[in-house]
């Protein structure tokens, strides 16, 4: 498919502006079909009459007439407009298909019952219907429908239904990708929020866990509205907010008044505290993107970071300030924080905005740097001017620029006019620079240090802590503005200093060379969440970058898990811990971690019950101990399913107990919790049957592929696995079949880590140069990941 470049984009907008779409879509023949028959009528206006410009569309077109003259075929996806005139009129019939991108159709297993979603980012708007689909032509989209009896029918605006047609009205203006239809006999559940009309809709086979999640949702919801309204100076300015929880849908998708879901999202297991708290932070972040994104969008993809990046700050700052989640900022230290350190630091980083000179280079830009990285680093601009200018400035920039489309500096000179503060200095640094910051204590002194020159500015804090029998007291917080290569600090005298203390900045940290030993050991005496977090944080940055051992890092998050407080955190730090022992430890080392990361979870409190069994599970050691969780498990299905997992990997018959277990298992995907056991199983068939359905036949939902893939490249199945190992390279360009998002999902999971080298890894650094761009970043990060497991195992 060819790629609007920006220098296209920018000329297409000079000259024409959008009045409004009216779109009509018959969705009847996908109860036992793929088509979807559309007709687009886009009105718009010319600024040179006579010129000459293209629509999209890559759906099959049946007609295209602009101005009452009939168009010739589009060729590469764009239909040629000769001679416009000042004002005019396109009307495009197209047959689009769900075998292709932007519209899916999926099946609930449960009931047989068919439902169909649109998903149009970055740009595939045009496989569905002719559009001008780039973000900075917006404009009011009217949308009409008919779908098969029984359906419901939702999108941006309202519905009305007259018994064969579902209606919506015209929308605010919007950028392509911004506009959604969701349908299939969905189950609905309305309440009132936050003064909006606010809808949860889930197929009925998960109607009882919509219901069990209800309250929480909607809560979430109210709070992050009238936490976002009252931040950004504007209400939300439509009654209705839909949430569709689909089925197949690979993530979460911010459409204007009606986001949509993967339906993964509701957990078929009740959630656990870390699960809830993700979850919220992701509710919010679609939800700040009603702002961030819909209402104010970039003018073009090189500046992805205005909607992304804010949409993540302001959902950890929401759920802080609104909600009951208030270790939103540690979570994100312990999770996707961590993922933009190692990405950052690795062959792939690139500025936070960046060049994008077309929609396919935009694709590979949805990573950890313009979403954690971009979060932590707006975390650093409100601690630089102050909260109360930060909100100031975005009122002033939502007020000036609502339903328009800004870049950068837009953005910047809101935040610079309200704070009194010049900010160029701080966007070369923090926005267009790539890399991480090396910040050093050393001798009273910060050292630091710019990946390829000086560093950026930074404000962060270095706590002083005093032992007090087994703890260790902060006796003083130093806030310190470092604005070059040596910051002299006037430090107490102290037993411990922690460098980045609170987690003001985006920086990799190291103590003195003297209290590296006490990093390790005292991290678990640290008072709060947020400090042991930093400490965990420095000591998983020093093992990525082969400064510690993974014996050490296990060493820190046991230590820390046995007094950790905050259940927003125990989960994540027992998943590092089980990374480290598991694919980071030397084969000599790893037994014995293992059994350490069991010990811990064994002895965790019942109020962290349920994540830790889920740890015992990834790390028993023997079928005594799978019997042990068995038990332990009672009538968790959950737990079951992954007790089973661990049991074939350890080589155990499991297909009686698996199969049973399916029979009574009520979550509609069981049959996917069934292929984890047989992707564990070292027995080739075994393979073999999984590795058809996960990647032949792609019959795993993309939200689920990860859960099938992990089990599948089982560490100690090297023998068994080394064929696929081959097949995966082969397959790799195949990988973009369906677009970014299965491109995206099949290279980084199914990337083997274990039982290849570092050839392996040049091997696909070489394919991934000849790939697309999405594919090729993905795969420079897993190899990039398999080199560092390798020197940490001490493997050459």
């Amino acid at each position: 498919m060819r790629s609007l470049t920006q220098e296209e984009a920018a000329e297409r907008s000079a000259l024409l502006a959008v009045d409004r779409y009216d779109v009509a879509v018959d969705l009847t023949e996908l109860l036992t079909g793929t088509s979807v028959r559309t007709e687009s009528t886009v009105t718009f206006t010319c600024r040179q009459p006579g010129a000459v410009s293209f629509v999209d569309c890559l759906a099959t077109v049946e007609s295209a007439v602009l101005n009452g003259v009939p168009l010739p075929a589009a060729v590469d996806g764009r239909i040629e407009l000769a001679d416009l005139q000042t004002h005019n009129v396109l009307t495009v019939v197209a047959l689009a298909s769900t075998d292709a991108q932007g519209i899916c159709r999926a099946v609930d297993a449960a009931d047989g019952s068919v439902y169909a979603y649109t998903d149009f980012t970055p740009d595939a708007a045009r496989t569905v219907w002719a559009c001008f689909d780039q973000p900075d032509l917006k404009a009011p989209w009217v949308f009409t429908v008919t779908a098969p009896a029984g359906w419901m029918v939702l999108s941006n605006s309202k519905s009305e239904y007259d018994g064969q047609r579902w209606t919506f009205p015209a929308t605010p203006p919007l950028s392509t990708y911004n506009t959604v239809i969701n349908a299939g006999p969905y189950y609905e559940i309305r309440r009132e929020g936050a003064g909006h009309d606010l809808g949860l809709f889930a197929r009925p086979s998960l109607k009882d866990v919509l219901e069990r999640d209800a309250d929480e949702l909607f809560t979430l919801t109210t709070q992050g509205l009238e936490f976002f309204e009252a931040k950004f100076g504007m209400p939300f300015p439509q009654h209705k907010y839909d949430q569709v929880f689909t089925p197949e849908f690979p993530g979460a998708m911010e459409n204007y008044g009606c986001v949509t879901w993967m339906d993964w999202f509701l957990r078929r297991s009740t959630p656990t505290r870390a699960e809830w708290d993700l979850f919220s932070r992701y509710l919010l972040h679609e939800l700040a993107h009603m702002w961030f994104g819909d209402i104010v969008t970039m003018r073009w993809w090189d500046d992805l970071w205005l909607n992304e990046a804010f949409a993540e700050f302001a959902s950890n700052w929401a759920a802080v300030r609104a909600t009951s989640y208030t270790e939103a900022w540690a979570a994100h230290l312990a999770g996707e924080k961590l993922k933009a350190y190692f990405v950052d630091q690795g062959p792939t980083t690139h500025p936070i905005r960046q060049l994008v000179p077309d929609v396919a280079a935009a694709e590979a830009t949805f990573d950890a740097i313009t979403y954690p990285k971009g979060a932590s680093v707006l975390q650093q601009l409100m601690t630089y001017v102050g909260e109360t200018a930060f909100s100031a400035g975005l009122t002033s920039y939502f007020a000036k620029h609502a339903w328009g489309n800004t870049t950068l500096q837009d953005l910047i000179d809101a935040v610079a006019e309200a704070s009194g503060r010049d900010l160029d200095r701080w966007r070369d640094g923090w926005l267009e620079t790539a890399g991480t910051d090396r910040i050093t204590l050393d001798d009273g002194e910060l050292l630091a240090h710019g990946p390829n020159g000086p560093a950026r500015p930074h404000v962060l804090g270095v706590g002083a802590y005093r032992r007090q029998g087994e703890t260790l007291e902060r006796i003083q917080l130093l806030e310190v503005e470092i604005d070059g290569e040596r910051t002299k600090l006037d430090l107490p005298a102290a037993d411990f200093y922690l460098v980045n203390d609170e987690d003001l900045t985006f920086a990799s940290t190291r103590p003195e060379r003297t209290a590296r030993t006490a990093l390790f050991e005292d991290a678990a005496r640290l008072p709060t969440t947020i400090a042991r977090g930093v400490a965990v944080t420095t000591a998983w940055d020093m093992l990525i970058n082969g400064e510690a051992s993974a014996t050490e890092a296990v060493n820190c998050l046991t230590g820390v898990l046995a007094v950790e407080t905050s259940a927003s955190v125990v989960e994540p730090y027992i998943n590092l811990a089980v990374e480290a022992a598991s694919l980071w430890s030397a084969p000599a080392e790893q037994t014995a971690l293992l059994r350490q990361v069991a010990a811990t979870c064994r002895d965790l409190g019942p109020e962290y019950r349920k994540p830790a069994l889920r740890g015992f599970a990834r790390t028993a050691l023997d079928l005594d101990q799978v019997e042990w969780l068995q038990t332990e498990a009672g009538d968790d299905t959950d737990l079951q399913w992954r007790a089973l997992v661990r049991k074939a990997q350890l080589g155990a018959p499991t297909r009686a107990e698996a199969d049973a277990l399916l029979a009574k298992d009520p979550d509609p995907e069981a049959w996917v919790s069934r292929l984890q056991v047989r992707a564990a199983t070292p027995d080739a068939a075994e393979k073999a049957a999984a590795w058809q359905k996960l990647v032949t036949e792609r019959a795993v939902a993309l939200s689920t592929v990860h859960q099938v893939a992990v089990p599948f490249w089982s560490p100690g199945q090297e023998e068994l696995l080394a064929p696929y190992a081959e097949v995966y390279l082969e397959l790799v360009p195949s990988f973009y079949d369906g677009g970014s998002m299965p491109a995206t999902v099949y290279t980084r999971w199914l990337f083997p880590l274990y039982g290849v080298d570092r050839a392996y890894a040049d091997r696909a650094d070489a394919l991934a140069a000849r790939s697309v761009p999405v594919i090729r970043t993905n795969l420079l990060d897993r190899s990039d990941r398999l080199r560092r497991m390798l020197r940490s195992r001490g493997v050459s």
